[in-house]
């Protein structure tokens, strides 16, 4: 089944994210540590939907698409 766009948005907005996902494993598991990416949130809202924009002089600046919030 296909979603439309508002209803995609709203389960990706209500979805939630376990910290446990994101922690390493216990020294003691054995386990070489995972290589984890780096969630970038913002510090409005603290959502993890933010886009990387291209700024006027060139530099990098941010948007969350949650909450509209920008920066750089």
């Amino acid at each position: 089944m296909l979603l439309g766009i508002d209803e995609e948005a709203g389960r990706l907005r209500d979805a939630t994210v376990s910290p446990a996902a994101f922690s390493p494993p216990s020294p003691s598991s054995g386990d070489a540590p995972p290589v984890l990416d780096v969630l970038l949130t913002c510090p409005s809202c603290g959502s993890f939907h933010v886009a990387q924009m291209l700024g006027d002089n060139g530099g990098i600046s941010f948007v969350c698409t949650a909450c509209g919030h920008s920066w750089s």
